[in-house]
């Protein structure tokens, strides 16, 4: 019997990283899965993959006609929709001063304003039900700022102040609304040049649990929001980092 058991949920960014993690994850448990990316043909290839449980669908998060029509797809196939991961994003490094305003809005309208409209595009529905389970995913990056990250930092502090305002008007309704802060995890977002330079392997020894995190990790943390198991929980914010947001260790200082 698996944790997702009837549950149907819609995850976007399901194509690769965290979101295929997420897709495969969910599927395991029981859930039926609906998801979306811009990457069509990796997006096939995983649903070929996972069976008949998970269908893909082209959503391009920053449209509103793209969310409407995955939505009215998962309300015709399966008749509800009891979870909604908003796990699209992307990231840019860039200094402010060799910022574009194309490439910042970029990133808002991504990481930022797809939250909004996956949240919006599901809520009437969700509201009908009077339940569901809407897991927003921000980062790290929403609590501290990190150098070269304007635009990705703004965007994920936004997205956890739209999940405290979610829930606060939801919850009612029975919906609950909750966002998951990653720290380092490793997926194809860290491969760009500007992160060429980092060895992954000592990258983060600095932190308690001295690794960079796995996509399976945050799956598991997706699959205990979207369950029963985190009925009790909503407007909150849960942290999957290895320990970074703690601060740094002092080199020595309690090591055997």
């Amino acid at each position: 019997m698996g944790k997702l058991d009837a549950k149907v949920a819609i995850v976007s960014g399901g194509a690769r990283g965290q979101g295929e993690a997420e897709v495969r994850m969910f599927v395991e448990e029981g859930a039926c899965v609906v998801f979306g990316d811009v990457l069509d043909d990796r997006g096939e290839k995983v649903a070929a993959d996972v069976g008949d449980a998970a269908e893909y669908h082209h959503l391009d998060v920053t449209k509103e006609a793209d969310w409407d029509a995955i939505v009215a797809s998962t309300i015709d196939r399966f008749g509800q929709i009891d979870v909604l991961v908003n796990n699209a994003g992307i990231l840019r490094v860039r200094m402010i001063d060799g910022h574009t305003l194309d490439d910042y809005m970029e990133v808002i309208n991504i990481n930022q304003v797809g939250c909004f409209l996956g949240m919006r595009a599901v809520v009437e529905q969700m509201k009908k039900q009077r339940s569901g389970s809407i897991i927003n995913t921000s980062s790290t990056s929403g609590f501290v700022g990190t150098l070269g990250l304007v635009a990705y930092t703004a965007s994920k502090f936004a997205v956890r102040g739209m999940t405290k305002v979610a829930a606060m008007e939801l919850g009612s309704f029975g919906i609950r609304v909750n966002s998951v802060h990653p720290g380092g995890v490793d997926t194809e977002m860290l491969d760009q040049p500007e992160f060429a330079h980092l060895d992954q392997s000592s990258a983060y020894i600095g932190q308690p649990i001295g690794r960079i995190g796995r996509p399976d990790e945050v799956a598991r943390m997706m699959v205990f929001l979207a369950s029963e198991d985190s009925s009790f929980s909503t407007g909150s914010e849960f942290i999957i980092d290895g320990g970074y947001l703690t601060g740094p260790l002092v080199p020595g200082l309690g090591a055997d």
